[in-house]
């Protein structure tokens, strides 16, 4: 018995610091304490006084908490507080002060939260994703994310960006109903051959299925509230015999590994050989005394890279597909310009886009009303701070809601309605000159915000441009018909998986070439990047 005093001993003291700290959180300079939902007495009764508003967030509108979030900003405004499982959580619902706090302040607002599940024992707190700010590891890895990401460099990847978006939109008119895995496959191949001078032909290999598997076990593992042990870190001081949590991490983070480690050593092996070409892992492997990284960072660093990108990059163009169905005025203004700029003879290139601002609108727009990371990747405060006269404690977990900031009506009038216009019209206050530069999503907070923004950006934003000036060159969509009655058949306007990083779920919709002649083009130059792709790489 006496053996167990000191455990449950140990725990008890954890928690009535944590209730403390809960309740008690010292301001500064008279400062107010933000509004938001309280726990009550009657909720104290009922054991909710450590857990909060946790339970809350799964009583937004299906599910989603980034709805509850922005239910609760219509409540208690643009910034307010909920507490949960021991923590201070603050969201953010405008681009302003997202700005105002995670740009402008990013000295304090910059850091992220170690969850002992997500961070330490998942990854040894190895994932960029998840590094704190001030650790000297996280510039030395923001080093090695821009040299292989940053604008000079990422031009220099348009002509494999061009080869694998004619394979896209030749499948896609093929075998429409797979546009998930070509979609998925675009971004594989894309990032694949990008970070490791890989090569992905169906999109159906292996290597893709173990990565998206890997990034989707992440994010759920990653989820907050998930694990006692993210509540009651002092769970950590269990064997692993004792703690079936530790267990599962261990076996995620041996695969994790293994998957990731197994890609570099392929590229170690062509660079002995000979044979490697040009890629991020022959970068940092060249350089990494420059880098600073120890080999497991490294890995690290350059798998984190590929999951987020083929992840967010496939998960837009899902979201682009569905918004034409449901929006096909807007599908058939994009198509006029392309015929009007490029014409019937070939397939957009990067030069056209310049002028091609309802495309690159388009897009953007996409974006707005269905970000990816739809509640905002969580920041954490540094030090204790004020803003227009609220405290903020250090510790804070910081949520840019970015479904709320993207449909803020003083943004983005009538912010519901699909309306690319709104880049493009000067009575809106989005729009901005000259049309050849803008839109474009530099800065888009739809990639995050301040020192945490996502350094391969301009690789995404590129990639999406070109896919999307194809397909509307190339293709007609259209809503599916129903077999029997022939009636159009409508997609939910919102129905998209839970995650950190969410797209839509499968829906129905036509896709068909636009001429006889624009196949042949479209098949032609498939043909000719198929070949290309399937070359030696060039220095």
């Amino acid at each position: 018995m006496q053996s167990l005093a000191i455990p449950v001993g140990a725990v008890c003291l954890f928690v009535v610091i944590q209730l403390y700290r809960f309740f008690v959180h010292p301001t500064t300079r008279n400062a107010k304490t933000l509004p938001g939902p309280q726990v009550f007495k009657a909720d104290a009764a009922q054991g909710q006084l450590f857990i909060g508003s946790a339970n809350d967030l799964k009583k937004g509108e299906r599910g989603y908490f980034w709805f509850k979030f922005t239910e609760w900003g219509r409540q208690y405004g643009p910034i307010y507080q909920y507490k949960a499982m021991g923590k201070v959580n603050i969201v953010i619902g405008t681009e302003k002060i997202a700005n105002d706090l995670l740009r402008e302040r990013g000295e304090i607002y910059s850091s992220r939260e170690q969850l002992p599940m997500g961070s330490q024992l998942l990854s040894d707190n190895k994932k960029a994703l998840f590094l704190p700010y001030s650790a000297d590891e996280w510039r030395r890895v923001r080093k090695l994310q821009h040299h292989v990401t940053q604008v000079k460099a990422a031009v220099s990847y348009q002509p494999l960006q061009m080869k694998e978006s004619a394979r896209l939109v030749r499948d896609l008119v093929l075998e429409p109903k797979r546009y998930k895995v070509l979609l998925q496959r675009y971004a594989s191949a894309l990032i694949l051959r990008l970070i490791y001078g890989a090569r992905i032909e169906t999109g159906e290999e292996d290597i893709v299925k173990l990565v998206y598997a890997n990034q989707i076990n992440v994010e759920r593992v990653s989820a907050p509230g998930q694990y006692l042990v993210d509540v009651l870190p002092i769970l950590l001081w269990l064997p692993s015999w004792l703690a079936p949590f530790k267990r599962e991490a261990a076996a995620h983070r041996k695969r994790e590994v293994s998957l990731f480690t197994g890609l570099v050593q392929d590229v170690e092996q062509n660079i002995a050989s000979g044979k490697a070409g040009p890629s991020f892992t022959r970068i940092w492997l060249e350089n990494k005394q420059k880098f600073g990284l120890s080999d497991l960072q490294g890995t690290y660093v350059l798998g984190g890279l590929y999951s987020a990108a083929a992840s967010t990059t496939a998960s837009l163009a899902m979201s682009w597909i569905l918004m034409m169905v449901l929006n096909p005025q807007w599908f058939a203004k994009m198509q006029e310009e392309i015929d009007r700029v490029v014409g019937p003879d070939r397939l957009p290139t990067f030069s056209d886009l310049p002028d091609l601002p309802m495309v690159r609108a388009v897009v953007k727009e996409v974006a707005r009303v269905r970000p990816v990371t739809a509640g905002g990747i969580p920041h954490k405060t540094t030090q204790d701070d004020v803003y227009n006269g609220y405290f903020v404690p250090k510790g804070s977990i910081v949520h840019p809601n970015l479904w709320a900031i993207h449909h803020d009506p003083e943004l983005y009038p009538d912010p519901t309605a699909f309306n690319p216009n709104r880049w493009l019209d000067p009575n809106f206050p989005t729009y901005r000159t000259p049309l050849s530069q803008y839109p474009n999503m530099i800065n888009y907070s739809v990639f995050g915000f301040g020192r945490r923004l996502c350094p391969g950006a301009h690789i995404a934003e590129r990639s999406l441009n070109i896919i999307v000036a194809r397909i509307g060159w190339a293709c007609n969509i259209s809503k599916a018909r129903d077999p029997v009655t022939g009636a159009e058949i409508v997609p939910p306007e919102y129905d998209y998986v839970q995650g950190m990083n969410t797209e839509p779920r499968i829906f129905p919709f036509d896709l068909t070439c636009r001429s006889p002649e624009r196949w042949e083009i479209l098949q032609s130059s498939a043909e000719q990047a198929t070949e290309e792709l399937a070359g030696p790489d060039i220095e």
